[in-house]
Formats: C-alpha cells, sequence, structure tokens
C-alpha cells in the first residue's frame, strides 16, 4: 500500500480504534458532565439500531425468496432465450477458480472440489481450478500431488502453484498466495495459450467453500450479459453451514446472525455493499488493478477498493443468490473452538486497515465525485464502529447515566431513558425472531433439526446471544481496532478446518 509509512496515515490508523473507544466511554464519564447530552446520544443510537434491526430483517425475507428463485432457475437456457447481439458467447467463457489453502487436508479440499465439480450447465472445460499452495505448509507439494491426480479428469483444467516465503515486502496470508497464483495463471495460461483475457472470470474460492451447483452457470449468463462486467464484482451469500450443527452454541449463535444479516447486506439500500470470503471478478479487472496487494491481510474489501479508486468510483457488487457454504470455526475441544473463532473474527475485524487506505486514496483520486467517496468511506466506518461498540451501547448505555449522575435520574428524561431502551430493544426482538427463522428454512436437510429435544436446545441457547455476541463479535473486534491504534500488527492465522 502506497504512503503507508507517512504520520498522516499513521494518524487515519489511529482513528477507528480511538473513535471505538470513545464511544464505549462517553455515556461513562459524559454522564458526569453532559448527561442530556449522553442521554440523546443513547437515543440516537437505539433508533439506528431499530432501523438497522428491521432493515436486515425485511431484506433477510426478500433475499430468501431472491434465493428460492435463483435455485429453480435453468441459467444456461435463460442465457439462449435472452441472448442479444452484443452478449458474449457462453461457450468461449472461462471461470478460473482460484483454491488458496495452508496446512488444510487432503479431504478438506477435496469436499470442496466434489462439491465445485458438480457444476450444471457448465462444461467442464469451462472451469479452470488452481490450488493456491504455500511452500512453507507441511507437505504442500504431496497435497498437491494427490488433489491433482485426483481431480485431473473434473476440470478443464487443474494446476498447483506453490507460493514463496519470506519475499520482501509481503505479509504472509490469503492475499499474497492469490496473488501468487493469478499472476502465475495470467503468465502460464492467459499468455501462453493465447486465451482471451476479456473472456475469463476469477474467483477467490475458501478451501472449505462448498459453491452452489448453480452458481458458475449464473455467473457466465450476469457476466455475458452486463456491459459494465469489467466493473463488477459477483458475491454470493456466504452461510456458516457446513458445520453448524457441530460448532458450540456461542459461535453457532453468531453463525445465524451472520448468515441473515450478510444477506441482507447484499441488498442494501445505499448500493453500497463489499465483497466477502468468497466472490467472483473478471480476470480483465484483476489484471487492470496490479492483483491484490500483498502487504495486507484482509484481502475482499481491499481488493474492491483498489478497483473502486482505480476504475474512478464506478466498480459496484452484484449479488447472485445462490448460496456458497463454509465452516464454522471449530475445535478439537470446546474451548479451543471458540479461541479460533476469536482470532478469526480478529483478522476480519483487521479489515479496519482499509480506513486508513480509502481516506489516503479518496484524497488522491479527485475525479471521483466526492459524495460517492464518502459514502464508501462511511460504510466502513459505520461497520467497524458498529461491531465494536454496539453491544456495550445497548446493554449499559441507558444504565450508565442514571447510576453515574443519580441527580440526572430525577429529571424527566433520565428516569425514562432506561424505559424508552427496554421498550426499543424488546420490539427488535421481533426482528431477530425473524432472522432466526429465515435461518432455520435455509438450513439444508442436513443439519436441519428434527428431534423436539434438538429444537427445545436451538430455542434455549439463544439465552446466550448477550454472551456469544460479546465474546465471538464485539471483543475481538475491538481487540482488533485497538491493537491498531497502538500499532501492534497482528499475523494472519488460519482459521483451523477439520
Amino acid at each position: 500500500m502506497k504512503n503507508s509509512n507517512s504520520k498522516t496515515y499513521r494518524f487515519y490508523e489511529i482513528l477507528p480504534g480511538l473513535f471505538a473507544w470513545t464511544l464505549i466511554l462517553f455515556p461513562l464519564w459524559g454522564s458526569f458532565f453532559v448527561p442530556k447530552v449522553v442521554a440523546y446520544f443513547i437515543i440516537g443510537f437505539l433508533i439506528f439500531w431499530f432501523y438497522q434491526s428491521f432493515k436486515n430483517a425485511f431484506l433477510g425475507i426478500t433475499g430468501f425468496y431472491k434465493i428460492k428463485t435463483a435455485q429453480k432457475i435453468n441459467w444456461q437456457k435463460k442465457y439462449y432465450q435472452e441472448k442479444k447481439a452484443n452478449w458474449l458467447d457462453w461457450q468461449k467463457i472461462k471461470h478460473i477458480v482460484i483454491i488458496p489453502n495452508y496446512n488444510e487436508s487432503v479431504e478438506k479440499i477435496s469436499t470442496s472440489l466434489e462439491v465445485l465439480a458438480k457444476q450444471e450447465n457448465i462444461e467442464k472445460k469451462q472451469l479452470i481450478v488452481i490450488l493456491a499452495m504455500e511452500e512453507r505448509a507441511k507437505d504442500a507439494r504431496n497435497k498437491a500431488k494427490i488433489l491433482l491426480e485426483k481431480y485431473k479428469k473434473a476440470f478443464g483444467k487443474i494446476k498447483a502453484t506453490f507460493h514463496p516465503p519470506n519475499i520482501i515486502g509481503e505479509i504472509k496470508g490469503k492475499a499474497s498466495n492469490e496473488a501468487w497464483a493469478a499472476k502465475w495463471v495470467k503468465k502460464n495460461l492467459v499468455d501462453k495459450l493465447n486465451w482471451q483475457i476479456n473472456h475469463l472470470t476469477i474467483t477467490a474460492c475458501d478451501a472449505d467453500a462448498q459453491i452452489h451447483p448453480l452458481y458458475f452457470s449464473a455467473l457466465t449468463y450476469y457476466f455475458c450479459k452486463d456491459k459494465n462486467r469489467y466493473l463488477k464484482f459477483w458475491q454470493s451469500p456466504i452461510l456458516w453451514y457446513n458445520n453448524l450443527d457441530r460448532v458450540p452454541s456461542l459461535i453457532r449463535i453468531v453463525g445465524v446472525l451472520s448468515n441473515i444479516i450478510y444477506i441482507s447486506h447484499l441488498q442494501d439500500f445505499d448500493g453500497m455493499s463489499f465483497n466477502y470470503s468468497t466472490y467472483s471478478l473478471s480476470f480483465k479487472l484483476l489484471n487492470d488493478v496490479g492483483y491484490w496487494d500483498t502487504d495486507i491481510i484482509p484481502e475482499d474489501w481491499h481488493i474492491f477498493l483498489q478497483a473502486f479508486f482505480a476504475k474512478k468510483g464506478k466498480t459496484i457488487v452484484e449479488p447472485i443468490f445462490l448460496p456458497t457454504s463454509i465452516d464454522a470455526p471449530e475445535g478439537k475441544t470446546y474451548f479451543e473452538a471458540l479461541k479460533n473463532r476469536y482470532f478469526q473474527c480478529q483478522r476480519h475485524a483487521w479489515g479496519a486497515t482499509d480506513i486508513p487506505y480509502a481516506i489516503t486514496q479518496a484524497k488522491n483520486h479527485p475525479e471521483i465525485p466526492w459524495r460517492i467517496k464518502i459514502l464508501r468511506i462511511y460504510k466502513i466506518l459505520e461497520t467497524h464502529l458498529v461491531w465494536s461498540t454496539n453491544w456495550f451501547i445497548l446493554t449499559l448505555g441507558a444504565l450508565l447515566p442514571t447510576i453515574v449522575n443519580p441527580k440526572f435520574m430525577q429529571t424527566s428524561l433520565g428516569y425514562n431513558l432506561p424505559k424508552f431502551a427496554q421498550t426499543i430493544l424488546t420490539i427488535c426482538l421481533l426482528a431477530m425472531f425473524t432472522i432466526i427463522i429465515l435461518d432455520l428454512k435455509l438450513r439444508p436437510n442436513k443439519i436441519k433439526t428434527r428431534s423436539i429435544k434438538n429444537q427445545i436446545i436451538e430455542l434455549i441457547q439463544w439465552i446466550l446471544m448477550p454472551v456469544a455476541t460479546l465474546l465471538m463479535s464485539v471483543l475481538p473486534g475491538l481487540d482488533a481496532q485497538t491493537r491498531l491504534m497502538f500499532g501492534r500488527r497482528i499475523e494472519y492465522k488460519v482459521t483451523k478446518k477439520y
């Protein structure tokens, strides 16, 4: 990242943690000096939370029906029925799927490859799979050899790349591995075999991702028809369904909430969605922006921002409502699973590093309208600040002014603030129940609860929601932002897959 060592850039890195701790502590110290301001701040946040809760529920419902509709479509047939002269040729499209992995087992990667090999309405020659191995990983070459031999006839091509360790300026992780693999593809396949780059898509695919069997036929349809195909990312809903029935309740609760909230975010009214985890874009766009930056950890939002600024703010994310199922964090023991989830969330929250990057790039690109740049930066700020502060404001914020400043309790505002908060949060339970029901309806049959006992356990676990969201989401998010504030960098830790 350019200018990442400047004092101004360092100041921008401090902002997420500074803002987070200011919001968290404001109800405490502010109650001594400006209790009315604190009260109105809490009321404003409660109204914001009310809006977000019911927006997520509403868009979760619409997303649910879009998923059900998309799963019934024959996308190849739809293409030929609607095809126009300016559309690309379906048969000429190739989809490059990069699967970065580090110490995942042959069995885990095989599970994803088995699902990928069952894509419908796509000829196998159209799927090009790249196993992006880490050279430093234990037995990497032997694992690659086994997988290449096993799946050599399942796809048009399946190749393995080996990302060298200790490249100066790189951070070990998904981004640097993907960049190495994609550049290898450009040199050894696209250029040497004279593939038409305008007819290629590339998909960043987590090693545990099980992509819907219609995804690539739908991607082909959208890619062929869209005149803005070289300015788009395509994103499917990411759902924690591979092993949701096996993980501890604290992890399952966060997963259930995340599933529907992400479906909602894909349809956000502001049109400021970001790609996440497993996503697709044109190879031309990736090549134009110089591939993934290799000195960052969370790469998904970052590659979007690279494209957004390189393409004058015209890049957007378009949803494909065909879910991708991934693993929730697990462990050999209960506490190891919780630890793995904590560090996974901390790594995701390290995406707060995109805030200084976005602010810096916004200043360097005057050709992009300020309104669009501000909306993008606001979206990143809002996501990360709500992530690390919401629990404290919602659970403690309305109580602190009256506890810290008893005189304020004697005022009308102070007396009614806790009651107002309780009323709003109680009504928000309706939105939460909607999210829970939608998740149950979306689950694949293999993990749907069937017995009365399991259904009772499923309901009882929600008593733990305040604990689950604090330990498995809020604290690791705040941890990452605090570390960034003090310049304590984290290392990329791969979530163990079992």
